[in-house]
């Protein structure tokens, strides 16, 4: 038995409440539950009940036994004289606040049923044969439940991402078109090059970019050069005239090139080397040097792709790196490649910025992210074997977000899914 257990009990009244008596053979008339409390202090503020006769308002208190009044200390915390109500699961001994008036208190275990109780112990028996405390009855869970539940988790996930952007906005003074370029700069890196990546967009000033957009041989140089991708011994004319604009910018903007985290072409796909992706982030920036206002104000999924169709500069169509020709292949950016873009940058972007300018973006976002691909990894493939098949990214995001946020710290009580499965008879 968990105390957060009693929590969910009590917030969500799962327990016969219409019967409820204090110890003493109070009857107890619930009118609110109060505001949950999961910092320090009662565990819920801002109750309201009846004892008998008397209308009280206060905090609620919850512990697995009374006597862990004592043990915690509450009795001579300040912060506990308001509470109004100790609910717990075992009655070991009164309490009393500081000036020794005794608290009434609610033996919750008598108004549990028995069939929510042996569903709560069921969910969480035998955890480490299991891959998540569901597994085995997820697929029981009504599909509107599901589906309502996976739609917030999927608004739960994009408010985390927002984390990561807020320090990004700050560095660079609240530009908004610099900081989608260190997201769209960090996407263009992968896994393996996000961190050197994004180290180029934070070094670079982005009016230097805007300056070199309309040129795209230099703003290739400028990111390949940066990036410390230019050979300087070669007998390759293209590698030696980029190093020689790359010179020149770093000369003309009195840039600083020094203290960028080294690339990496170690077990990367060649689609994903690195000379490949800045050569196509240079053409972006060079096809739409407006590309955040285009981004921002874009009313489809299919118009964001539109935006995306690009391709590397024609040397890469027979080159993956400097001095090594290959058969030709135009190197363009794959709707999946895109996908991950709009997944990872593009919409969580759209979604904070949508909040600083107080609109209500959310169902657009939702129509647009259900218009994208289910990804495909891991952790989706084994929700696909006890569950339904993925339809679309907003649910395969969804889904992420409740393995690494409800699943893996066991917060069933707080999920949708964990609560139907107990209260389920």
């Amino acid at each position: 038995m968990q105390e957060d257990f009693l929590h969910y009990l009590w917030k969500f009244k799962k327990y016969a409440f219409a019967k409820a008596k204090t110890t003493t053979g109070l009857p107890i008339t619930l009118v609110a539950t109060g505001q949950h409390n999961e910092l320090s202090g009662p565990d819920f503020f801002n109750a309201s009940l009846h004892i008998g006769d008397q209308l009280w308002a206060g905090n609620v208190e919850i512990h697995l036994k009374s006597s862990d009044w004592y043990a915690h200390h509450h009795e001579s915390d300040p912060a506990y004289d308001n509470v109004i109500l100790h609910v717990v699961w075992e009655h070991d001994v009164e309490i009393y606040r500081a000036n020794n008036d005794a608290i009434p208190t609610l033996l919750l275990k008598d108004y549990v049923s028995p069939q929510a109780l042996e569903n709560y112990e069921k969910l969480f028996a035998n955890q480490s044969q299991k891959w998540i405390n569901c597994d085995v009855d997820i697929k029981r869970v009504p599909a509107m439940i599901e589906n309502n539940w996976l739609e917030r988790l999927y608004f739960e996930r994009l408010a985390r991402k927002t984390d990561l952007i807020k320090p990004l906005l700050e560095m660079v003074n609240n530009d908004w078109e610099a900081t989608f370029f260190i997201l769209l700069l960090k996407g263009f890196g992968t896994k393996i090059n996000a961190s050197s990546f994004q180290s180029i967009g934070e070094k670079l000033p982005f009016s230097v970019i805007r300056k070199c957009a309309p040129e795209p041989f230099k703003l290739e140089a400028l990111l390949l050069g940066v990036a410390n991708l230019l050979p300087e011994d070669t007998i390759d004319s293209y590698p030696m005239q980029l190093q020689g604009e790359f010179e020149f910018i770093l000369h003309k903007f009195s840039l600083d090139s020094s203290g960028i985290l080294p690339v990496q072409f170690f077990k990367l796909r060649p689609d994903n080397f690195p000379t490949i992706r800045l050569s196509q982030i240079a053409q972006l920036y060079h096809k739409h040097p407006n590309l955040f206002s285009k981004v921002m104000s874009a009313k489809s999924v299919e118009d964001l792709y539109l935006l995306f169709d690009i391709k590397a500069s024609l040397y890469w169509d027979t080159h993956y790196s400097f001095g090594k020709e290959q058969k030709k292949r135009v190197k363009k950016l794959t709707k999946s490649f895109v996908d991950i873009l709009l997944i990872n940058a593009v919409l969580p972007l759209r979604f904070y910025y949508s909040q600083y300018l107080g609109k209500d973006e959310g169902e657009l976002l939702l129509k647009m992210i259900q218009a994208i691909k289910p990804e495909k990894n891991s952790i989706i493939k084994k929700f696909e074997q006890i569950r339904a098949k993925t339809k679309n990214a907003q649910e395969t995001q969804a889904l992420l977000e409740l393995k690494s946020q409800y699943c893996d710290v066991n917060k069933c009580l707080s999920c949708a899914i964990g609560n139907f499965l107990i209260a389920d008879s």
